[in-house]
Formats: structure tokens, sequence, C-alpha cells
């Protein structure tokens, strides 16, 4: 579950609520394609705009469309308390693990990341993963405190942001976290644009954006990095990194899905907006350069 490919799908969403059809498709899908695992709920899935019912029905809605495809669902929120109940609703819909980010409104110390991932691992019957975003958190783990979290009861997984783009550098930063953590737990990369580079330092999973969407392009640069030729397709998809970092993986991923008829419009919750009519055009000269048509 925490090695190969993880396929974060949107969670099309509008102000009536969840397309729960659309999304269903969306997941069944990844699972056809035979992804590794599914990621339901985690920053691509929306999960910090949706209430706790809309959550614990596409947590139910995924795990049913992913044909036994392990579902790893995505259970952030401000309130441990509020965590808990996530993890509940996760674990009676039938996930095979949960992924938890530190959500922050006050900025949150060292203690209390580690009393949350405490009090959160001691609660649960599946593998957790610890989801270190600092970009949309704002909580910046170090290595220490990662391997503390690590020893924790029920921690499977590592989800880190991506890594250098020194190839020598990123094997070092992979190299010292892994020095840390049990053998128990897999380290797995974000940043679809270093996964390659992540996975071929020595990253034992990518949670990827990409594959939520184009679950076949990316489960062959996976395949490929397993086999340690993977950086030559990465830089194939350079035209669709490159709008990943203008505009936000989330918003060129809604613009894709909807251009492909996979989900509707508008397919994200307010105050989110898709991409302007310009950059729209620009991700799809980008699907028509790279080919990715279906």
């Amino acid at each position: 579950m925490f090695r190969g490919l993880s396929a974060f799908p949107l969670t099309p969403t509008s102000e009536q609520g969840i397309d729960e059809t659309a999304y269903a498709a969306l997941v069944a899908r990844l699972a056809a394609a035979g992804v590794d695992s599914i990621g339901a709920l985690g920053s691509t899935g929306g999960y910090a705009y949706l209430t706790r019912e809309q959550r614990a029905r596409a947590a139910k809605i995924a795990v049913g469309a992913a044909d036994g495809v392990p579902v790893i669902v995505g259970i952030g929120a401000l309130r441990t308390a509020h965590v808990l109940e996530l993890a509940e609703d996760a674990q009676k819909a039938g996930a095979s693990g949960v992924l938890l980010a530190p959500m922050t409104y006050q900025p949150l110390t060292e203690d209390e990341v580690f009393g949350l991932y405490e009090d959160v691992t001691r609660e649960l019957s599946v593998p957790l993963c610890v989801y270190d975003n600092p970009g949309t958190t704002h909580v910046h783990f170090t290595d220490e405190l990662h391997g503390r979290i690590a020893q924790l009861p029920n921690v499977g997984s590592i989800k880190i942001p991506g890594v250098p783009e020194d190839p020598r550098e990123a094997g070092l930063r992979v190299d010292a976290l892994r020095a840390l953590i049990p053998d128990t737990v897999t380290i797995g990369v974000s940043g679809d644009w270093t996964a390659a580079r992540g996975l071929n330092s020595g990253c034992d999973a990518w949670y990827s954006v990409l594959g939520g969407t184009f679950p076949r392009t990316a489960l062959a640069l996976t395949r490929a990095a397993q086999a340690g030729h993977a950086d030559q397709l990465s830089a194939g998809l350079e035209p669709l990194w490159a709008l990943f970092r203008r505009h936000g993986s989330l918003r060129v991923m809604s613009a894709a899905a909807s251009h492909l008829g996979l989900t509707g419009e508008p397919n994200l919750p307010r105050p989110l907006r898709g991409l302007d009519e310009t950059a729209r055009q620009e991700v799809v000269a980008a699907l028509d350069a790279l080919g990715l048509t279906s």
C-alpha cells in the first residue's frame, strides 16, 4: 500500500455537493489502470473544504469503487477530536490506511505536532501515512521529529515534499531521513516534477497528483523509476510540470479533468476557482502535445 504509485484523484465538488457519479468513475478508472493504491481526500481531493458527512460519504464511495485496490483516506483537521472522528469514519468505510497532515491556524510547536500523531495512532487499527506538506500546513518537520513520530504504533509511511534538484543532494536527503526511521516505515515523494528523482534516490512510493487523472502515464514513470530509467520520461512531461509550478497542480488537474469530460464544471469548492481561459488553453495545449487525451 505504501509502495509504488499512490494516485490522488480530485473530489469533484460544487456548491451543491460532491458529484458522486463522477467521483466513483474517477476512482474506478484508477483501479482499472492498476495503481498500487488510491489516495482519497488528499490535498488534490479537497479534504479541507468538505464537511465530515461529505468526507465520510467520499471515503465510502472510494472504497466501493476501488475494486479491492487499497484506499488511503485523508483525515486532516484543525482539532484532534475532529481528526479522531474522521479516522473512525474512514475505518468504518473500509479504508486500508489513513493520511494525516497537521493542519494549522495557530502555529504548532514540535511537541504539539508529535502529540497529534501520538493521540491519533493510539486509536487506529489501520496504518497511517504522515503527510509532510509545509506549503499548505505551514508545519516544517525536522528529520528528528519525523524520527520520533515514526516510532509510534501504526505509522507506515512518510509523504515528503519534493527532493532537491541535484541527484546527489536528493540521495543524501532521503538517506538522512531513512537513518532515523524504522525499516517498517516507507518514504514516499510528492511534488510530481521531482518524483522520478525521488524514486531514483530511494523513495519507496510516489504520492501522485498526476496519477489521479492520468494513471497510466504515472504508472509508466513509476515502473521506469523502479527499473532505474525514469529521468527521460519525467523530462518529457516538463510542459505539464511547468504548469503545475505556475498555477498549482490542483487547478491544472481540475482543468484537465473537465476538458476530458471526466468531471463537470465547476469541480472545485468555493472559494477555489478554476483557471482562467488563457491558462486553460495552456493546459489543453500541453495535454495535446503530450498525447494525454484520455
